[in-house]
């Protein structure tokens, strides 16, 4: 291949990001949760210090600065333009390249249905972490004390590209969010990390035997099945930054992110847009002190921001033409980079960035998970599950494109039981914000489930919260066909059976769409995105980060 055959080409790069402060966020549950707004530091916890002892070597210092990365593909390959001395530098950056696990939980989703021309959507997680592993990325970081302590995912998104590769979108979910982490089991030494009691923040689920406990976690929690991970370290923000020769980010009035107890990133810029680079570039990306209310949610629009003025600059800035320009960037970017064994080499990362790179920055969506606080956490909404059922259901968050034939529902590998077996709790969540529960619905439509065969029915004494759909949950893989099969019974459309860790067997839920009668008639489904997910479009170059006056001069 000559150099003139790959100038200009992308690939992927992502970009991870740390906590401002340098801190790591303390684990919390829902009942314990205490103090600090999302995105506040904590100081680690005394078990944090066992974990991930013998480790790999091989794997990367898990570190990083947040941020989807395009890094002209012709990274990898411009360096291959002479067969003797060029094959050698490709395995050399082969060989920068870490690789992990990508699924440490103890079952998976179930890839999608290929569309009629036989195409599948592709959905990546990248992960950052706020791990101080070396030198230069606690340098870079801060948080002296927390060097070598266990990393935190503190930046968390999955990007998902369409089957017919026509559009993509992101989703970031805050560090913050309390979840159910799975059980992950590291295949390495085999170390068993048994899954969180109750709920804990998001970012914990690094610690639990690396990136593939977090692509568990997103797992469990969306449907969505993750085809492969992608981490980048501090370091490598800085060094692509510069590569790449700055990238244009607004503020709507002068900012100065450090307050008087010397909390902030330091992030100093003028009202306007400017180009930042190198270390700027990175403080960017970790700057929440000044933006807006300050909280984790805010930082995630800059980094929206900056990742949609990448993937512009990424497409018209010509010095990427510079074989030496490129050259640096393929150095700097394979080395930051910890990938699954389904992207571990040049090639495979090349090939990605072809079809990534095909999507057009209008048909490009970033979003935040909807969410709201729980005291000082944050966790999903309704409208955070209409956001992963539109993932799933590989639906355009750009609202393009929605005149196709309906979905068929997903139909479960697995094998129901007989009706007479199924165990199944009956609950009663009819209340709405104007009426009570509707009286004995859980035990009505308990016996609506008993007279069509399935005799383990039982209502549940206990008021679950509110719930305006009906939905049945199942807390495992194998028993989801019985799960579907008692929605089939009551004519419930598959959609609204649901994988949850917060029932213990298939659970009914009655809804307030159904606080009478026999027969369920399901409500019209919206294919909208919700306005709570605060959606930005890829080809949006007038988005500019609001200051608080309190951190502008």
């Amino acid at each position: 291949m000559t150099q003139s055959s790959v100038q200009g080409e992308g690939t992927l790069q992502r970009v991870r990001h740390a906590d401002e402060d340098g801190a790591h966020a303390g684990r919390t549950t829902a009942g314990t949760a205490q103090g600090n707004p999302p995105g506040t530091d904590e100081e680690p916890g005394p078990q944090a210090e066992a974990l991930h002892a013998g480790r790999r070597a091989r794997r990367a210092p898990r570190l990083g600065g947040r941020v989807l990365r395009w890094t002209a593909g012709a990274v990898a390959l411009l360096v291959v333009g002479t067969a003797g001395a060029g094959y050698l530098y490709y395995r050399h950056l082969n060989d920068n390249i870490k690789e992990d696990h990508l699924n440490l939980g103890d079952s998976d989703v179930a890839a999608p249905t290929p569309n009629a021309a036989g195409q599948t959507p592709l959905n990546i997680l990248l992960i950052g972490s706020d791990a101080r592993d070396t030198e230069e990325n606690q340098k870079l970081g801060g948080a002296r004390e927390t060097f070598g302590s266990p990393p935190r995912a503190d930046v968390q998104m999955l990007l998902h590209l369409s089957a017919d590769r026509s559009n993509m979108s992101v989703i970031s979910m805050p560090r913050d969010t309390l979840v159910q982490i799975p059980r992950c089991t590291d295949p390495d030494d085999g170390q068993v990390y048994e899954a969180s009691n109750g709920r804990d923040m998001t970012n914990l689920s690094l610690s639990n035997g690396g990136p593939g406990c977090t692509v568990a976690t997103w797992q469990e929690l969306t449907g969505i099945h993750i085809d492969h991970f992608v981490m980048v370290d501090f370091a490598g923000v800085v060094s692509m930054a510069d590569a790449i020769g700055g990238v244009p980010v607004c503020v709507d009035a002068n900012i100065r992110s450090r307050d008087s107890q010397g909390h902030g990133s330091g992030l100093e810029l003028e009202e306007g847009t400017h180009p930042v680079k190198g270390e700027q570039a990175l403080q960017w990306l970790r700057t929440r002190y000044g933006f807006g209310d300050g909280s984790d949610l805010e930082r995630a629009k800059a980094q929206h921001m900056y990742m949609n003025s990448l993937v512009r600059e990424l497409r018209t800035n010509a010095t990427l033409g510079s074989p030496n320009k490129l050259r640096r960037l393929a150095e700097e970017a394979t080395r930051a980079l910890t990938v699954d064994p389904g992207l571990n080499s040049v090639k495979k990362l090349y090939d990605l960035s072809n079809e990534l790179r095909a999507v057009a920055p209008d048909r490009v969506t970033m979003t935040t998970m909807p969410n709201r606080y729980v005291g000082a956490r944050v966790e999903p909404t309704e409208d955070a599950e209409q956001l992963f059922r539109l993932v799933r259901e590989d639906i355009a968050l750009d609202g393009k494109g929605r005149k196709k034939k309906k979905a068929t529902e997903p139909v479960s590998g697995d094998p129901a039981a007989p009706d007479a077996e199924i165990a199944v709790q009956v609950q009663n969540g009819t209340r709405t914000d104007v009426l009570g529960p509707a009286n004995r619905r859980a035990t009505e439509v308990a016996g609506l489930l008993t007279e069509a065969g399935f005799t383990g029915a039982v209502p549940d004494p206990q008021t679950p919260p509110a719930e305006k759909v009906t939905v049945v949950r199942f807390p495992s893989a194998d028993l989801e066909g019985d799960a579907q099969a008692v929605a089939r019974a009551l004519k419930i459309p598959l959609s609204s059976v649901r994988r949850s860790t917060d029932v213990s067997g298939v659970t009914l839920v009655v809804g307030a769409d159904w606080r009478e009668g026999t027969v369920y008639k399901a409500p019209a489904r919206s294919d909208k995105l919700p306005d709570t997910a605060e959606a930005l479009n890829g080809a949006d170059d007038g988005a500019c980060m609001h200051v608080n006056p309190a951190f502008s001069w």
